[in-house]
């Protein structure tokens, strides 16, 4: 009924196989998880090592001596240089990873210890107001601390293309200008699903000003590579990329302003969430983050274009690549669309019904974004074309 993703011999089984991997998934196999974009599930390896973990080694880090805590020292700091190679870092020595509960505490911390030591009265930041509002406030309340000093730093709101979501990069060249000393951007919008482009930030805002990458929807669903794009900050949530909820991680490439170092005393770290990364990271390398960004761009593309001919639903962001075969480039396993007559949270409820967990609210997008609750599915490596033939069938009934 519906054109199936390309596929090379082999893709199928690779696929069936790690899926079993995952308990969760296996134990309710009447029910289709369509929300890795909130949380990722975890694979059974990542289960064992938090258990061997808690059961060998569990002690604090850096405050004893003996061999569990000797151990669990080494642990973290193996996992900062896990997280190092997992992100190509080509200098290791000179970066920093601080480990962090997830995301937006990741960009709060960069917000609250390290950017006022960047910024001087008349400095301009931008900001993208269209995107997860971690990547907003942390920024904004920056500006309000610094004022409240009597530094007074100009915000500018990042330009987006209206018709995809996208980034206007154009735009943002003629913006940035010898005062903009720093920009975060987002590496796959949570909404749109598309990859931003970070490459041409750089390109437009010039070699001066500092990046700083929400990475929360790409690390454990494709590459990422720090030795491409020239970023300052990478931040990610380990509960995303199939790790502990409670878990991630802040990358600082040290190229640009001030050391990049945490204030205030560094109390116990999430040990067992720390363990978790590490085998989450190596879990990820082994199936292949590649393998996994074509399988779930694939499925994305499936379903946008069995969206497409259904005339009761919007499908959000880029409306020339909702085809299977379009030439531009596809969302990243995230679509989310609404039904015209069907509001989004009871659709949400009869999608449940049907034995699909989907989100539908507003998705915590920033206020110059989508005015309108949607329904996102997000997808992952354990999600089949079979759910997403079953989810177009069921959506189909409701036109």
């Amino acid at each position: 009924m519906h054109p199936r993703p390309s596929r090379h011999q082999g893709v199928g089984q690779w696929q069936h196989a790690l899926r079993a991997q995952f308990p969760i998934i296996t134990g309710h196999p009447d029910l289709a998880y369509l929300d890795s974009a909130a949380t990722a599930q975890k694979p059974q390896a990542v289960l064992d090592a938090v258990q061997n973990y808690l059961t060998t080694t569990n002690a604090n880090a850096g405050r004893g001596t003996y061999p569990w805590a000797n151990r669990t020292t080494a642990l973290v700091e193996q996992t900062r240089d896990r997280v190092r190679r997992f992100l190509h870092d080509p200098a290791p020595d000179r970066s920093a990873v601080h480990f962090t509960s997830g995301t937006t505490e990741g960009l709060r911390t960069i917000a609250r210890d390290w950017l006022p030591g960047l910024l001087a009265d008349g400095d301009e930041i931008v900001v993208p107001v269209a995107d997860h509002q971690a990547n907003i406030g942390p920024w904004l309340e920056t500006q309000e601390q610094l004022a409240r000093q009597g530094t007074h730093v100009r915000v500018l709101p990042m330009p987006y293309q209206r018709a995809s979501g996208d980034y206007d990069h154009t735009a943002l060249a003629r913006l940035a200008g010898p005062r903009t000393r720093f920009v975060a951007a987002t590496h796959v919008h949570h909404v749109y699903g598309g990859n931003m482009n970070i490459r041409r930030i750089r390109e437009a805002v010039g070699p001066d000003a500092v990046i700083c990458l929400d990475a929360a929807q790409s690390v454990g669903h494709l590459p990422v590579s720090v030795a491409g794009p020239d970023v300052d900050f990478v931040v990610f949530s380990g509960h995303k990329a199939l790790a502990l909820p409670g878990t991630g991680a802040v990358w600082a490439r040290q190229a640009r302003g001030p050391a990049f170092t945490p204030g205030g005393w560094s109390g116990t770290p999430n040990t067992v969430g720390i363990a978790s990364l590490a085998a989450a990271l190596d879990w990820l390398d082994a199936a292949g983050t590649d393998r996994i960004e074509r399988w779930t761009v694939a499925l994305a593309a499936r379903l946008t274009d069995g969206l497409r001919h259904l005339d009761a639903y919007e499908v959000l962001g880029c409306q020339t690549s909702l085809a299977a075969d379009a030439p531009v480039q596809q969302r990243q396993g995230i679509v989310t669309f609404r039904h015209r007559d069907i509001g989004s949270g009871d659709l949400g409820f009869i999608l449940f019904s049907h034995g699909f967990m989907v989100r539908s609210d507003h998705h915590c997008q920033g206020g110059a974004g989508e005015k309108s609750e949607s329904v996102r599915v997000s997808l992952h490596v354990y999600n089949t074309v079979e759910e997403i033939d079953r989810l177009l069938d069921v959506l189909a009934t409701l036109g």
